[in-house]
């Protein structure tokens, strides 16, 4: 078991699988790297290299991490003001399987429902306002299209009856024209 311990120890830090402390090993090697290189006198530099490793991700165990937050603190040491600096972003979840079954304390304290029941109720408020305005959404599309001059699919038949029976009125009215003046030309003779 201690020589188990010996070989999961890594920073001061006991990791629960070999490779996890594999990681930490790997990365207590980039740490050395980096140290050896890097300048302390110009906290532009250290700036770069912070932002560098965040973004390529090279640490992810708490020894790497710890590195992060120091050069965190010498910047802002050096004058930088918090805000201006990235924050140090976490590659896990500790709210995980194994952090449940190894915690006794879990087993003592119990989260509040009520936070849980109060979700819910905003959840379902917010479920039936969206479903009341995209139902009256739909009515108020049926109802402009019903409503509209312009042929739709709903009404086309409506427009088309329309539209036929006002040219059928106006050849009607044409016609009676010209047969009057057709009447008007035969009585003149």
């Amino acid at each position: 078991m201690d020589s188990e311990k010996n070989t999961l120890s890594v920073g001061g830090f006991l990791f629960h699988t070999e490779k996890d402390a594999q990681l930490a090993r790997a990365e207590e090697q980039r740490i050395a790297y980096l140290e050896e290189r890097i300048n302390y006198d110009s906290p532009d530099s250290i700036r770069y290299i912070y932002e560098k490793t965040i973004e390529e991700r090279l640490f992810r165990t708490p020894v790497g991490l710890r590195y992060l937050e120091k050069l965190r603190g010498y910047l802002i040491d050096h004058g930088a003001a918090p805000e201006s600096i990235r924050e140090i972003p976490l590659y896990t979840a500790f709210d995980g399987e194994l952090r449940e079954r190894t915690s006794p304390a879990r087993e003592r304290v119990h989260p509040s429902k009520k936070k849980d029941i109060d979700k819910e109720k905003v959840g379902l408020t917010l479920s039936v306002l969206l479903n009341v305005m995209l139902t009256l959404a739909i009515v108020a599309m049926f109802y402009i299209s019903f409503v509209s001059d312009q042929p739709n699919i709903v009404n086309y038949e409506r427009v088309i009856t329309d539209k036929y029976a006002s040219w059928e009125q106006e050849l009607t009215e044409r016609e009676q024209a010209v047969r009057e003046k057709e009447r008007e030309l035969k009585l003149g003779d």
